[in-house]
C-alpha cells in the first residue's frame, strides 16, 4: 500500500476529493459510486481495476467533465472540473473511427473538432502513427485496419492536441489476447516517451498491475477506492516482467483484496 498523497508544496494533476455518484429516475436510485478520494501525480500511470458495474466508466466521466458528481469535487492541474475539461485526451472502449475518413483524418478530426488548423498538426499527427508502427497506413480506412491497429489509431487521436491528461476507459478489452498484449507494451513505451499523466480503467488484473506505476483497487457498486498499490518497478516494461515473481506478487494482492471483499 501506499500514500496517495503528493509532497507538500506540489500540485497533483488530478484530485478527487469526497467524490460520489448517485443516479436517479423514475424506477428508483442507484448509487454507483460511494465516497471516493484520489490523487495522481503529474506524469503518473494509475491502473484503476474492479469488478463489472463497479463504477470505474462513471469514474471517468465524471473525471472528463462529461457529468456532474452528486457530491464531491474533482480538480485537474489546480482547477475544479465543471464540464467537459479541454486540456485532456480520451480513449474509449471502442475506437470509434469514421469509416469514410482515412487514418490521419481520423488523428487530425481531434483538431478540427476544436477549431484549430489541421495542417499545423499533420507533422505531429505523422510522428504519432509512425510511433505505434502504423507510418505506412496514413491514407489507410479503417475498414483495412485490424482492431488492435483500429485502437492505435484511437491512441493517437486522443494525444495528437497534446494533453496534459489522458484518460483511457478499457480501451483493450474487446481485442484478442496476443493484440491485448502488444499494445499494452506499447502503451507502456508511449507513455514513457510522452511523459503524460494517464488514468487506465481496466478489469484485467495483469493488465493493472504490467502497466501502472500505482494500481488503485475499486470496490464492487457502490464503487470506492479500497487500496492504493505502488507498483515499483522500473518503465519501460518488457512483456517478460509478467513472467517475474514480482509481478506474481502485485497481482497476488490484487486478487486478495478482491477476494476480501467477495468479488473473487
Amino acid at each position: 500500500m501506499m500514500d496517495s498523497h503528493v509532497p507538500v508544496g506540489a500540485r497533483a494533476a488530478v484530485e478527487i476529493s469526497g467524490l460520489q455518484k448517485t443516479f436517479r429516475s423514475v424506477r428508483g436510485s442507484i448509487q454507483a459510486l460511494a465516497e471516493t478520494n484520489l490523487t495522481v501525480r503529474p506524469g503518473e500511470f494509475l491502473s484503476i481495476v474492479g469488478p463489472s458495474g463497479c463504477g470505474k466508466s462513471t469514474l471517468l466521466s465524471l473525471i472528463a467533465g462529461l457529468d456532474r458528481p452528486s457530491a464531491g469535487t474533482i480538480r485537474i492541474d489546480g482547477q475544479e472540473v465543471n464540464g467537459p475539461h479541454e486540456s485532456l485526451g480520451v480513449v474509449f472502449q471502442r475506437d470509434l473511427l469514421f469509416d469514410w475518413r482515412t487514418v490521419l483524418d481520423n488523428v487530425l478530426i481531434q483538431v478540427e473538432m476544436r477549431g484549430l488548423v489541421p495542417k499545423a498538426y499533420a507533422p505531429t499527427a505523422r510522428k504519432l502513427l509512425e510511433m505505434v508502427g502504423l507510418q505506412d497506413f496514413h491514407g489507410r480506412y479503417p475498414r483495412e485496419l485490424s482492431g488492435g491497429m483500429r485502437q492505435r489509431v484511437s491512441i493517437c487521436r486522443a494525444l495528437v492536441h497534446n494533453p496534459t491528461l489522458l484518460l483511457m476507459d478499457e480501451p483493450f478489452g474487446a481485442l484478442d489476447a496476443i493484440s491485448r498484449d502488444r499494445l499494452n507494451a506499447d502503451l507502456d513505451r508511449i507513455c514513457g516517451e510522452t511523459k503524460k499523466t494517464v488514468i487506465f480503467i481496466t478489469h484485467s488484473i495483469a493488465e493493472a498491475v504490467f502497466l501502472g506505476d500505482r494500481v488503485a483497487v475499486m470496490s464492487p457498486r457502490p464503487g470506492r477506492v479500497v487500496a492504493d498499490i505502488a507498483i515499483e518497478a522500473p518503465h519501460p516494461r518488457n512483456l517478460s516482467f509478467r513472467e517475474t515473481s514480482e509481478f506474481a506478487g502485485y497481482a497476488r494482492q490484487v486478487r486478495r483484496i478482491f477476494e476480501a471483499e467477495g468479488v473473487l
